[in-house]
């Protein structure tokens, strides 16, 4: 919408994601997370609140792109409304780089979940968190460091191998 209408329409939605911006982004999931407390579905919902200016700045620059280019203005001129040109025509066009930016973000995310873990703010026992398994190994660090080797390992290669997986998509898109 911000990078369609332009204007200021784009000036205030812009404006609001900066200032979300402005906070250091592991602040804002702790303080999400402090304020509504600690479950799986909280901590997906700091992250994705967190994440959301930094997608929704890529996702403008591609519509940026987009929007003045030949069939974007053919819709136009066939009276189609605004949605239709954003949904239909837009949007198509632009999901190559958003597809391999969500591969790297969920990676990032995977990390961020890790870390709340290890701060204690991550999913509540049962439930099993790479970040919450080191914490509690650190305590054993001398007489087994397996204890925080293995899911230490687990996230890190977790997140290479979903940007690897980006990486590959960017390629594969590039050929086409």
């Amino acid at each position: 919408t911000s990078g369609y209408f332009g204007g200021r329409v784009d000036d205030v939605i812009m404006r609001l994601l900066d200032a979300l911006m402005a906070f250091p982004t592991l602040l804002l999931y702790m303080v999400i997370i402090a304020a509504v407390g600690a479950s799986a579905l909280n901590v997906i919902i700091a992250i994705a609140f967190g994440g959301t200016p930094g997608i929704a700045r890529v996702v403008r620059s591609l519509v940026l792109d987009v929007r003045n280019r030949e069939f974007v203005q053919a819709a136009r001129l066939r009276g189609e409304s605004p949605f239709y040109i954003m949904f239909r025509e837009i949007l198509p066009n632009c999901m190559g780089p958003v597809v391999v930016d969500a591969c790297l973000r969920i990676g990032y995310a995977a990390f961020a979940i890790g870390t709340l873990g290890f701060l204690g703010l991550g999913m509540p026992p049962p439930d099993p968190d790479w970040g919450r398994m080191v914490a509690e190994g650190r305590q054993h660090i001398t007489s087994g460091p397996w204890m925080v080797i293995f899911p230490s390992l687990a996230i890190s290669s977790l997140v290479v191998g979903l940007n690897l997986f980006a990486d590959g998509i960017s390629e594969s898109s590039h050929r086409i």
